[in-house]
This record gives C-alpha cells, structure tokens and sequence, in this order.
C-alpha cells in the first residue's frame, strides 16, 4: 500500500509539476503523505491483528488472509485510478461529490461511459495486472507462516494493536484529519498530500452530518425562506441583484481613507458577559474595560453558537448557525465559501490566521486556508515561546506573535484573525503574570484574568507601531462558558462581548441586540473601499432608530430568533414556541404565526445557502 499509494502522488506530482512548481515548498507533500497513508495501512491491518491479539490461529486461516490483503490493496490502487479524472476535473481527492456519484443514475453513467470509457478500460487492465501480482506475492509470503505459541502471538500482537492505534490516531493532542495534511494555500498541494482512500472515507463520514434541517423544523419554499431573512438586512429589495447569491450586496464606504485600514479579530475563547466588569459581570477584565472607553462596546451581543468553529463562521463568513455541524467542518465549504479573508485579499490584504493551538483542530487549517487566508500560524510555527501547555502556547506568547506578523507587513494592509486559547480547561498560564482572583491558580476567573493581561499587552505593543493608527480592532468572544439553565434555550449564556475600536468608531455603547454576523458589516464601511459580499449580518451604525436588534442561536438542535425582547424558538419535530426576554429569562407568550416564520426562515436559510453554494463571492 505505501508504494501505491507513494508511487500514485509523485505521478501526481510530475503530471502537475508547470502548476505546482511555483508553490514554495510543495516536497513536504510526500512526507505529509506519507503519515497520511500511513492511517490507511494501520487501518488495513487493525482487524487481522485484533483476531491475532485474539488468539486467531495463522496457519488455519492463511489463504483467507491472502484474499483480505490482496482485496485492501486493490480497493486502495483503484482509489487511485479513480482518482486520474476526479482530479484533473475537480481539484480535489475524491470527496463528497465523488461518494454522491458512487450509485450514479443513468444519465450520469452514460456521461461516465462517453467521457471516460478508455480511462475504465485501462483501470480494468491495470487491476487485473495488479491483483495478479498481488495473489503472487502474498502467496510467497504465505508459504512462510508459522505457527507461535498462543501466549508469544497475543502479546506481540496485543503490542502492535496499539502501535497501529497510534498510527490511526496519532501522538498530539488533537486527533489526525483530513486538516493535517494541509500545509500550502495551494488547494492542489494539500490535495495531493492525501491520498484517495482516505479523502473518500472522510468525505463519507463526514457525510452523515449534513442533513437539511427542514427534517427537524418544518418546510417552507425557498424564496419566502430568503424574503423573510431579507427583510431583517433592513435593505430595498433592488439592492439585492443576484438570484445565484440571494444576500450578495454592496456596502460603499463611508469615509475616505489614504490608505485602506487594517483589521484584527481577536476572538477570544469562552469570555462571557458574566466575567466582564464593563457589562456588570465580575472584575476579571480591567483591560478590556479600559479599552471600552476608547470605541463602540456592545451592550447585548450574542453568539450564534457554544463552539469556537461558530463563533468564526459568524465573524469571518457573517454565516447563521445550523442544527448540524460548522461549515468550517463541512464539504462543500472547504472552498470558495465566502469568508472576509478571500474578499480582502482580493483587494491587495494579507490575511492571517494567528492561533496558539494545532491549527488543524476542527478542520480550521483546512477551511481557512481553502478560503482567502494565506498565512497560518499555530504552535508549530511559534520560535521559543515562553509557556507551552495543553491547548498550545500562551496567549502572551501568541499576541507576541500577532505584533511581529503585523509590523512585517510594512505598508500594505492586513487582515488577521486572532484565535486565543488559555481561557480553556485545564486552565494553564504561565505564574506571575496577575494578581490571582483566587486560589488556586488554575481556574475559570484566573484563566478568564489573565486572557484578558494578553489582551492589554498585545495593544501596549501594537501602541509602539506605526501600523496601529490604520488599524480597526474587533475584540468579541467565540462563545459563552458551558450553555446550561433552566430555559429551553439559555440565552443569557449566549451574552458575550464585544468591542470595535479604531479609526471612524466614536468611543459609545450600542444597547439594542446584535449578533457576531453583525460585526464585519458594521466594519467595512470604514475602511475606506466599497465592498460586495453576501454576509446575513447588518451594519448596526446605518440601521434606522426604529429597527429592532436581532441576534440567532444555535444549541445542538435547538434554534433561537430573537428580535428585540421577543424569542421564537424551534425544536426538532415539535410545534414552535415563543417567549418574552425579561430579567435574563424566558417567559411563555402567545405565539405569533409570521414571527414564527420569520425564525422557521432563519433557522432554514444557512443550509439552503450551504447546500447549493450560494454563499459566495461572485466567480
């Protein structure tokens, strides 16, 4: 399998060599490659092994394993084969489109028939030869199989069983995924990386976790579905011009600038309202309530959602939560799905991604550097940081890194998502940095504490360099601590916040309901360029005195409208209920029918936009 598999990527790679020359460092695909291939040779092996921990006897059932292994091979080598024409048509290992056209339909297959028949019959010529060598081979191997006494064949195998779990798995923190293969903003190279076998089988599981939501709230047809989401953008309809991409729109700028500003999304792990003094909660963040007066603080911000991937889709795609999984995890995402990043760097931005952590936790490496960003920096890259614990290095460590990346871009403008991780279980910063809330050093409120010392160290930094006054800073939390309480949906732990600063934003308080798809809208008009986009969120500055705050919340399959102190909230396969939002709680009201279409059509809306990739820049 590994000399397939090898053999199949540097044909690869000589058949793509004019495309992928230029990419600096397209080599390290072979070894990145190679430890992909190596999941599935481990997993080839996990099944005879596990019957020889079990004590299988190997001579009794040796023409049984000839047939297992000779079968593995051929599946992986006509992945490969397979592979020829998905790749030079799509880009791409095969993946969800390749596992919806396994049981193709008959115009389908007459199109494969027509347009790759001599591909199909060298396929089959190529595998006849190749199960024949294999038959051959395994057969001298065969020949050589003896019997061990049963307590020698259980304990080697018993130790091979959990060197192959590791080899499935891998040794870091974070599982290994299709994301650690990927170490270019080349599409191709990461493509390449992989290997067909397993793309295919990822894409398959991954699968599963795409289904519409209409399955779980109720129908509705697709424009009243965009009519009604429409109407909360609090825009004319002729400002919207494209049926492809039914929320692409323009937003001139506001102000005239000699040079585009710059743009830094700190978004910051697990922060709540609750643990922020500038929005009543406990004093933990005395720099961040400093920085609070300098720009526009939001005073009721919610999160679309309690994982970080949601809190990102909402910041850099301005894209609503789904019953299912992120779109950063999901297929048909992993390229041209709109993220502020790709729009930027289409207008001369570098555009970074900065995280302590692996970045290719929850497929993040792979999505964003898929959609605009072109440097990514985590763990790996970090020189000599000065604390390094579970989640990766500190956040010191990581807004030191931020600084750096930022005076290295000189005069040209920038984009950069900043992603923190010290205010995460196990609670680990370096000592010394605060004064303790509490004892011991290791909890919520001193991890809570010390995030926000990082926050105030990266702006004494930033204040040094010339870049600072071209540049508008978003600080906003992913997501709240753990979303419990007593309410069907707990919206006061969705509270988070939020703050813009920078040039254009007079230091205030915006008081009515906004959402994190609210913040890139607010933004753009002030950097000084127009923009088109397809963002649900709404710029909160041009909104009139009479418009209403919305926010949308996601928790597992529970979805959440809420516009002012109204809430319309849908459940899987039960009728809609609404309530009023006073005093942090949910209070039962009577249910109003076009409310409750309006939330049915914001709960609908993401996937009818993800599922025909209609969120998106014009191609």
């Amino acid at each position: 399998m590994f000399v397939v598999l090898s053999a199949s990527r540097a044909l690869f790679a000589v058949y793509y060599f004019e495309r992928i020359r230029p990419v600096e460092g397209f080599g390290w695909m072979f070894l990145y490659g190679l430890r992909m291939d190596a999941i599935v040779v481990c997993t080839a092996l996990i099944l005879p092994v596990a019957l020889l921990a079990a004590g299988g006897n190997a001579v009794k059932f040796r023409s049984a394993w000839r047939l297992y292994f000779c079968v593995a091979v051929l599946l992986v080598t006509t992945m490969e084969l397979l592979s020829i024409s998905f790749i030079n048509e799509y880009d791409a290992r095969p993946n969800r489109l390749f596992i919806e056209n396994l049981v193709p339909n008959a115009e389908l297959r007459a199109t494969i028939w027509a347009d790759y028949k001599y591909v199909l019959l060298g396929i089959g010529v190529v595998l006849s030869g190749a199960l024949w060598f294999c038959w051959r081979l395994s057969g001298a191997f065969a020949t050589r199989v003896t019997t061990w006494r049963k307590r020698r064949q259980v304990a080697v195998a018993l130790v091979a069983m959990v060197v192959l779990v590791w080899g499935i798995r891998g040794v870091d923190h974070r599982p290994l995924n299709v994301s650690s293969a990927f170490f270019s903003t080349d599409r191709l190279v990461n493509e390449l990386s992989l290997n067909s076998s397993y793309s295919a089988a990822y894409a398959a599981y991954r699968r599963r976790h795409e289904s519409s939501p209409i399955k779980l709230y109720g129908k509705m047809e697709e424009q009243e579905i965009v009519d009604r989401v429409r109407k909360y953008m609090v825009e004319e309809p002729p400002c919207f011009k494209s049926k492809e991409i039914p929320f692409l729109r323009r937003q001139p700028a506001r102000v005239q600038r000699k040079r585009a500003a710059n743009v830094v999304l700190i978004l910051e792990e697990s922060l709540g309202a609750m643990f922020c003094g500038c929005l009543g909660g406990l004093p933990l963040t005395p720099n961040l309530d400093r920085l609070s007066k300098e720009g526009l603080l939001f005073r009721q911000m919610y999160s679309t959602g309690t994982r970080t991937v949601r809190g990102m889709e909402a910041t850099i795609s301005g894209f609503l939560p789904t019953p299912g999984r992120s779109v950063v995890k999901l297929e048909r995402s992993q390229s041209g799905f709109f993220t502020v990043a790709q729009m930027l760097k289409g207008h001369g931005y570098a555009t970074d991604f900065v995280y302590g952590g692996e970045s290719h936790f929850d497929n993040m490496r792979a999505f964003l550097l898929g959609n605009g960003f072109e440097n990514v920096m985590d763990q790996t890259t970090f020189q000599s940081p000065e604390f390094h614990g579970t989640w990766g290095v500190s956040d010191e460590d990581l807004m030191r890194e931020a600084n750096a990346s930022f005076v290295a871009h000189g005069e040209q403008p920038f984009f950069a998502l900043i992603l923190s991780t010290s205010n995460h279980t196990p609670f680990e910063f370096p000592e010394g940095r605060i004064d303790l809330y509490e004892q011991p050093q290791a909890t919520r409120n001193n991890s809570v504490k010390y995030a926000d010392h990082a926050i105030g160290e990266l702006f004494r930094m930033a204040r040094q360099e010339a870049y600072f006054r071209d540049t508008i800073w978003i600080i906003v939390a992913d997501h709240n601590m753990k979303t419990f309480g007593d309410d069907l949906i707990p919206i006061d732990k969705f509270h988070i916040p939020a703050l813009i600063i920078g040039p254009g934003f007079t230091p205030g308080t915006y008081d009515k309901v906004a959402s994190q798809v609210d913040l890139m809208p607010t933004v753009l008009p002030l950097l000084g360029l127009g923009f088109e986009h397809p963002m649900l969120g709404r710029d909160v500055l041009s909104l009139p005195d009479d418009a209403p705050g919305r926010a949308v919340m996601q928790q597992f399959d529970t979805h959440a409208l809420m516009v002012g102190d109204r809430v319309v909230v849908h459940q899987p396969l039960t009728e809609p209920l609404q309530f009023d939002y006073a005093d942090r709680r949910l209070v039962p009201a009577k249910l109003d029918r076009d409310f409750e279409l309006d939330g049915l059509a914001h709960a609908l809306v993401p996937w009818v936009l993800y599922s025909q990739s209609r969120h998106r820049l014009p191609k």
